[in-house]
């Protein structure tokens, strides 16, 4: 999603854990985020959830994990919630309508790591795209 910003030439930012932690290493400098006092995942997410005014949460079937923990999050926060299962290949104008309904100005967007789920980016960044170009 950052890339996919960053590439539209829109705004965006967020936080990422103490020491701009990725589980593939050190969060580059281009990438305009914030650490968290904590190096924990969960920080990072509900801090995310809680600034943001809806969270994007996609995943393949059922969500696992970070981002089941989201979910979670943004339910218990009573946050604007769209989950999209990119199995089922959804229309990338749903996005465009739930923002505009939700008056989202703020958009946290979640989902599983590329390493969980092979190819996961590049069909997060073609859906990003269309949608919001």
């Amino acid at each position: 999603a950052l890339d996919a910003a960053l590439e539209l030439g829109l705004p965006c930012g967020g936080w990422c854990p103490c020491g701009r932690l990725a589980e593939d290493g050190p969060i580059e400098p281009r990438y305009p985020l914030r650490e968290t006092p904590s190096a924990d995942y969960a920080q990072r997410t509900e801090w995310n959830v809680r600034d943001s005014d809806g969270t994007l949460a996609f995943c393949h079937g059922r969500p696992k994990g970070g981002t089941a923990y989201t979910i979670e999050v943004a339910r218990r926060l009573g946050k604007a919630l769209l989950v999209l299962d990119l199995e089922r290949e959804p229309d990338p104008g749903i996005l465009a309508r739930w923002v505009q309904q939700h008056g989202i100005a703020t958009l946290n967007v979640a989902g599983p790591r590329e390493s969980q789920r092979p190819g996961m980016y590049a069909q997060v960044k073609r859906f990003l795209f269309a949608a919001l170009q």
